[in-house]
């Protein structure tokens, strides 16, 4: 590899609180070619520059930007370069139970996807866990991605979809919103919440944004920069309101605060001793 390639290759790899994702790896490559080899995980792929090209169980694939590639456990593959500038990718390495055992089988038959919903959701997730301080945000997108795939790769019949019960869709709404409201600041897991409330994770925010129209982790990151403005107007510093609001931390704080308001918490707070200047 040249020094010149070698100065455009980046890596970077964490594993999140969140249950079902291993580990997320973000990577640029420009030469590096992956030989045969397993994984005893789930592999869900977005390439955002590039094209990768890659064997599956001795066939031939190749994913580009508007795909997603699901690897299946413990079936060999390799992947290299499809175009002269490399690829930039994000991955994510899912646990076996996230996705159940039948899936591997139309996963190795059509591994990549071509479905803008799946990709952007996939994309949104990489973007909550990057953030590090929006556990609920990325259980609920992580487990509406594991509903989508299932759906891809094993698609129902009218006949098999059982109907919802509007009565009982806007309780387990109620519920959860009466729990999230009990929780805050500090908040609760999706698959907590999916426990106490006793439905699945995936219908718990499906029914929560249709009887709302929001999702629970907005509605959550909206009532913490809520908490956030009167901690501010009663005097403390930004520092102390990130916590007590139930933000990661002060840059996590600003972040939603200026999304939220259109302005930063210490613009905010000063605004404040102005007027009762």
């Amino acid at each position: 590899m040249t020094v010149g390639a070698a100065a455009r290759e980046e890596v970077s790899a964490w594993r999140p609180r969140v249950p079902g994702v291993v580990e997320v790896f973000h990577a640029r490559f420009t030469e590096h070619a992956y030989p045969m080899h397993v994984h005893d995980v789930w592999t869900l792929l977005i390439v955002d520059e590039g094209a990768v090209r890659y064997e599956l169980d001795r066939r031939e694939h190749g994913t580009a930007r508007d795909t997603v590639t699901l690897l299946p456990p413990q079936v060999p593959h390799n992947g290299s370069p499809a175009t002269a500038h490399g690829f930039r990718k994000r991955v994510l390495y899912l646990d076996l139970p996230r996705l159940d055992e039948s899936l591997v089988g139309p996963a190795v038959d059509g591994p990549d996807l071509v479905d803008p919903l799946l990709r952007r959701r996939v994309a949104q997730l990489h973007t909550a866990l990057a953030d590090g301080g929006d556990a609920l945000e990325a259980e609920s997108r992580l487990t509406l991605i594991g509903e989508r795939l299932r759906t891809r790769l094993r698609p129902r019949t009218a006949g098999d979809a059982p109907a919802e019960d509007p009565g009982r869709t806007a309780e387990v709404a109620r519920r959860l919103r009466e729990l999230l409201d009990a929780r805050l600041p500090g908040g609760v897991g999706l698959e907590e919440a999916a426990r106490l409330v006793h439905a699945h994770p995936a219908h718990l925010v499906r029914a929560f944004t249709a009887a709302f129209g929001i999702a629970p982790h907005q509605y959550v990151t909206a009532r913490r920069v809520d908490r956030a403005r009167r901690l501010l107007l009663a005097g403390l510093p930004p520092a102390e309101v990130a916590p007590a609001a139930g933000f990661y931390d002060q840059s996590h704080l600003t972040r939603h605060f200026r999304r939220v308001t259109g302005t930063t918490p210490g613009r905010y707070a000063r605004s404040r001793r102005i007027r009762r200047a």
